[in-house]
């Protein structure tokens, strides 16, 4: 997708008012399938800039394809300016506590009045209910979604190792935004749009509750869970490392035991359905494992291969610079990061994870620095260069 007038999202125009992950993930994918985006940021820029330790990547990863702007959004002339935006605005997106946003002048119903047709997502903590006041983090929805239970060993709730709920909530803010925007070529109108780290959280469990309304069971967390299928586990391999393999179907399963000579097994009737061989899983696992430990993790994957089994290395995500299948099409972009000089840090992220017309998306705009685009935006907007001096010496806006 080279030129921006093969992206699919060309033209839409997206105003951001954003921080942290959620509010971000929602317009960089957007940024990534072709809107102009721009980031609306405090003097200083957004504090997510200056996370250290976890949040290091945060900025990075979610702030592509942007553009930014810095405003004091509290000052007269700051508010006119994002006032200006907003009206021209396609889509707004926001996510800071309930209520800040009202505070501002920004709130939906005011956006509302200014530009009917705007599609404003707000991405919050909980929809509407009795929680839906409260201050979320992905990790508070985590926990008291049950996700937590679920990942960490009986006992020990666990998060998620990367920002699953954020990422994922952006992601539900995006379908709602885009089906809101297909609703608005009916009826010409725009809507607020709401997604949320909690009802997030209890969407992605609703496998687990759904397994308990058919068994009468509580779902056991994933460490100690009565798995579906008899070989669905990380083995170890010779050389101490590991390797994870499921066998899923009874085709599968067939292969498997040709592949590996394991004739008995195959002889077994008993094992030939998936059923009996999770009641056999006592019998079938210690096979496997002693057999799997005279292999080294290369020979092993390279037999699974071959057989065309589910099978994975356990990777890290630092190894995943380097993974040759990511490299080949697109599934890492170029960037570079703003570290303090002008010349930056070269690093390959992610790309958006989906393909359209056989090709991937790519960046558009480098991560942006703090009011890097303020002097051409307020251009856009009829701001002479005298205007926009005055802007910046005044400290209303603030430019690089």
């Amino acid at each position: 997708m080279s030129g921006t007038g093969a992206l699919p999202l060309a033209g839409l125009k997206v105003v951001e008012f954003t921080h942290m992950v959620m509010g971000p993930a929602v317009g960089v994918i957007l940024g990534d399938l072709g809107a102009e985006v721009i980031k609306i940021e405090p003097l200083g820029g957004d504090n997510t800039r200056r996370l250290k330790g976890s949040g290091a990547g945060y900025f990075p990863m979610y702030n592509r394809n942007k553009r930014s702007i810095c405003l004091d959004l509290k000052a007269p002339e700051g508010k006119k300016i994002a006032l200006q935006l907003l009206e021209k605005a396609d889509v707004v997106i926001e996510n800071f506590r309930p209520g800040a946003m009202d505070k501002l002048g920004f709130g939906y119903e005011a956006v509302k009045k200014l530009n009917p047709r705007a599609i404003y997502c707000s991405e919050k903590g909980f929809l509407k209910g009795p929680y839906e006041n409260r201050t979320a983090l992905d990790e508070v929805a985590q926990m008291m979604g049950g996700l937590a239970y679920m990942t960490g060993p009986p006992g020990r709730p666990l998060r998620a190792g990367a920002s699953v709920i954020d990422v994922t909530g952006g992601m539900f803010g995006v379908i709602g935004i885009l089906a809101a925007l297909q609703q608005r070529n009916s009826t010409g109108q725009g809507q607020l749009v709401q997604a949320s780290l909690f009802e997030t959280t209890i969407y992605l469990v609703g496998q687990h509750m759904a397994q308990f309304a058919v068994t009468g069971s509580p779902a056991a967390p994933m460490p100690a869970r009565v798995s579906a299928w008899a070989i669905y586990d990380v083995f170890d391999t010779k050389d101490d490392d590991k390797v994870f393999v499921g066998v899923v179907s009874d085709t599968q399963w067939k292969v498997f035991c040709e592949a590996f000579g394991l004739k008995d097994f195959a002889a077994d009737e008993s094992l030939a359905a998936n059923n009996g061989r999770v009641a056999q899983r006592d019998k079938v696992k210690p096979r496997i494992e002693a057999l799997f430990k005279t292999y080294t993790k290369a020979e092993l994957m390279a037999k699974l291969e071959q057989t065309g089994m589910p099978f994975a290395p356990i990777g890290k995500p630092h190894e995943m610079f380097d993974d040759p299948h990511l490299n080949a099409a697109g599934g890492l972009v170029p960037l570079t990061v703003a570290d303090g000089d002008k010349k930056g840090t070269k690093m390959k992220l992610p790309a958006v994870p989906v393909e359209m017309a056989g090709v991937r998306p790519g960046v558009r705009f480098d991560v942006p620095r703090q009011g890097q685009h303020t002097r051409d935006v307020l251009k856009e907007l009829g701001y002479d260069a005298a205007a926009i001096d005055a802007l910046i010496k005044d400290g209303k806006a603030e430019a690089e």
